[in-house]
């Protein structure tokens, strides 16, 4: 019997082979690299079993196996296995190779694979000269047939353990390569507690119009899925092309067929239309787009041809409600419910922002502001919050959440736990009480204009602590025994100086 291996065994292996990269490629590069040989090697496996027991069932008829084979999630081509360009590791050319047999995979499912490997070349000259590139690219594939990454479903069992491992090693990347790795990746934590408070339902279409590598919306699928079904859809949109070609590899890992992925700027050039060229409406809609973005397209917002910018126009150099009025517009009437990630300044800051802020919350939309603890997200310390919208709103009121003050502390990232933090924000969340003591508070449409429609959550939460009263009496009485304590310690000090010669 093949012996199972385990989670941890997986991830321990797959970060080990970073270590081919080591002092000599940047993380920000080398990542990719690893990232595909993993999906390159997990495809041969899976092909490799599948046929082997078709051998074993049909070893006399090689036509009814080629048949048989048609029928897999994906065609590997002759050639193109990892395994052959394992048997010629040794010789010249491995950038070469991998780039042919890569390329020959995405034309052999191309409705699946399409471009998904245009901006990945392993023959690339930032691997060095051709000597340590074919050095290096070597020792990866030897990194691969570590018995710990034999991927075969009898090795690894029904459990999503490939796709945990490339989440594992998204997660990882972004934690060791600052901001600009932690772009792609939305802590694990934050997309339970989004998935939950939005609540995705059997046959929702499901929406992140910056979906980076795709975690975020393969959360909400898995809550569908939880639910014993898997009549849902997924659609993404990212702009980095590299890390929309991981989001089709993560989802295509994680067995997430029914998704639609563009490659392009969400805000200058939406691509998810409906039939009509119109923005496509979901039931629901998630997001953690970059803070503050600079540069995000001010120049043509006012001429957009989808009117997504009605209520206002977002500063030049903060790019946070151009995604916000763009998912609010894509949300589907009636059923459409939408959770974001924002910097906290988002709540607070006028001009344009206070304006459209403003009509938001008058249009009854805006249904929930959570603020979250700092250094939850990779490559910033700063907190931020998660506004929750709806369409179906029939009053005015916002309940605020103040969950800033209750994590786990890391060294360089905190934590949100399931049973004890999530948990409490998603039941507060659903119980909309009027007020909770110092964590929640539910203002009313009068609040909110009170305030100027400046939505920042200690104006409403209160969470200020009495400070003990000072017993003035106890505190003379102890500075009078310390006192005697001080001067005995005087006399014994000047005895023990005494004894030693100090005589003063």
């Amino acid at each position: 019997m093949t012996k199972q291996v385990n989670q941890a065994e997986i991830n321990q292996a797959v970060w080990a082979a970073c270590d081919t990269f080591r002092g000599t490629v940047d993380p920000s590069i080398y990542k990719d690299f690893v990232l595909t040989m993993l999906f390159l090697k997990f495809l041969s496996d899976v092909w490799r079993e599948h046929y082997e027991q078709y051998e074993a069932d049909y070893g006399d008829a090689p036509e009814l196996i080629a048949e048989m084979m048609k029928n897999e999630r994906f065609v590997l081509p002759e050639g193109a296995s990892f395994y052959d360009l394992y048997g010629q590791r040794h010789a010249p050319g491995n950038g070469e190779r991998i780039d042919k047999a890569l390329h020959a995979i995405e034309e052999a499912n191309i409705t699946k694979l399409r471009d998904v490997f245009q901006d990945i070349s392993f023959n690339s000259t930032k691997l060095g000269d051709e000597k340590q590139k074919n050095d290096l690219l070597a020792h990866l594939l030897e990194d691969f047939v570590d018995e710990r990454l034999d991927l075969r479903m009898a090795h690894i069992g029904n459990q999503d353990v490939i796709g945990n491992a490339y989440e594992y090693l998204i997660s990882r990347f972004a934690s060791e390569g600052g901001k600009t790795a932690g772009e792609f990746y939305t802590p694990a934590e934050v997309s339970e507690l989004i998935a939950e408070l939005v609540d995705p339902q059997e046959g929702d279409e499901i929406c992140d119009p910056t979906c980076g590598s795709a975690s975020l919306l393969m959360k909400c699928g898995r809550k569908v899925r939880a639910k014993g079904s898997k009549k849902y859809a997924l659609f993404g949109q990212e702009a980095i092309g590299s890390t929309w070609a991981l989001a089709k590899m993560n989802l295509f890992l994680h067995g997430e067929d029914n998704h639609r992925v563009e490659w392009g700027d969400t805000i200058r050039n939406p691509k998810l239309l409906d039939e009509h060229d119109r923005l496509k409406h979901f039931d629901v809609v998630v997001a953690n787009p970059p803070f503050s973005l600079d540069k995000w397209g001010h120049g043509t917002a006012e001429d957009d041809r989808f009117s997504r910018f009605r209520r206002g126009i977002p500063p030049k150099s903060k790019g946070d409600y151009a995604f916000i009025l763009h998912m609010i517009e894509t949300m589907k009437p009636g059923s459409g419910r939408m959770g974001v990630v924002v910097p906290l300044g988002a709540l607070f800051r006028g001009a344009s922002e206070g304006k459209i802020r403003r009509r938001l919350v008058e249009e009854h939309k805006l249904d929930a502001v959570i603020g979250l603890p700092e250094k939850l997200f990779f490559g910033t310390g700063i907190p931020a919050a998660i506004l929750i919208f709806k369409q179906d709103k029939e009053d005015g009121s916002v309940l605020f959440i103040d969950a800033s003050r209750e994590f786990i502390k890391g060294t360089n990232q905190n934590r949100l736990d399931p049973e004890k933090h999530i948990k409490k924000i998603v039941e507060t969340y659903r119980a909309r009480e009027s007020e909770t003591d110092k964590y929640s508070y539910l203002a009313q449409f009068e609040e909110m204009a009170e305030n100027d429609f400046n939505l920042n959550i200690p104006r409403y939460v209160d969470t200020f602590e009495e400070e003990e009263e000072i017993d003035l009496m106890a505190v003379r009485a102890e500075r009078e025994v310390l006192k005697k304590e001080l001067a005995d310690l005087d006399i014994q000090m000047a005895g023990c100086l005494k004894e030693l010669g100090y005589d003063a």
